[in-house]
């Protein structure tokens, strides 16, 4: 059984030729052993589709947040307030982070919607899922500034000094399909050296597909790709990398269902 931590399992790509309902797409994934899916909804006209989807299916659990792209137009104490609200119907807080890739938003408002982001969450008792791109200092800087609270680093694409800074704090990395790409050496290389207890998987569905899917929309039952590239990494094999990183998925993320 594998658990996808990170999936945008609403995203309108999946309106798109050829359409695929969510019920579909659980019933794919189920099919492919990927027994629960963590829905990420990161902008709060997302949220209440989110709280939705999580009682119409007991599959998906639920963590929310505003993407680091949206920390500019999002005023932080109304939408934070209406964020705490959602606590109940949450196994995390996110995804949050830092992106000075595309700079949607200035780095000011960026480091005030983490910082919030993080305090929120640990108040809550509650795991931050953070995103990161060209922003690794000021990531890790923002991070001490919060030591203790439990976090991980979707869809991990930084460098190894990155990996172990996290992995110092304690936090997880999370793996997608950008594992599996020729050209991700380095990434492979941290997978490699990613202590057992502190990884996870995730597809970050409709985005970047596993070989052999690589071009292709995303979905949830892909996830078995990128977890046979991990036990390939580790010398393992796929079913004790289910058995792994199902292990840390609950470890993190405390709220998930039982048995799942």
């Amino acid at each position: 059984m594998f658990i996808d931590t990170h999936t945008h399992l609403a995203h309108s790509k999946f309106e798109e030729d050829p359409a695929q309902s969510v019920e579909e797409r659980i019933s794919a994934a189920t099919a492919a052993g990927v027994t629960h899916l963590i829905h990420i909804a990161c902008h709060p006209s997302e949220w209440e589709e989110g709280v939705n989807l999580i009682k119409t299916y007991p599959q998906v659990s639920l963590v929310a947040g505003i993407h680091p792209h949206d920390a500019a137009a999002q005023p932080l104490p109304p939408a934070l307030n209406t964020l705490q609200t959602l606590i109940p119907h949450l196994v995390g807080i996110g995804e949050t982070g830092l992106d000075y890739f595309y700079n949607n938003s200035p780095v000011p408002d960026q480091k005030e919607s983490f910082h919030a982001h993080l305090e929120l969450a640990k108040s809550a008792g509650l795991p931050t899922v953070i995103h990161t791109r060209d922003a690794e200092a000021d990531t890790i800087e923002i991070l001490k500034q919060h030591a203790g609270a439990p976090f991980v680093l979707h869809c991990f694409s930084g460098t190894r000094w990155l990996a172990e800074e996290a992995l110092a704090l304690g936090g997880y990395l999370s793996f997608s399909g950008i594992l599996t790409f020729n050209k991700a050496q380095e990434i492979q290389e941290v997978a490699k050296l990613c202590p057992r207890d502190k990884a996870l998987l995730e597809t970050d569905a409709p985005y970047l597909a596993p070989s052999p899917h690589r071009g292709k929309r995303n979905e949830p039952a892909f996830l078995p790709n990128t977890a046979k590239k991990l036990a390939d990494l580790w010398g393992s094999d796929v079913a004790e990398v289910a058995q792994i990183t199902t292990a840390n998925a609950h470890k993190l993320f405390t709220k998930l269902p039982s048995g799942v």
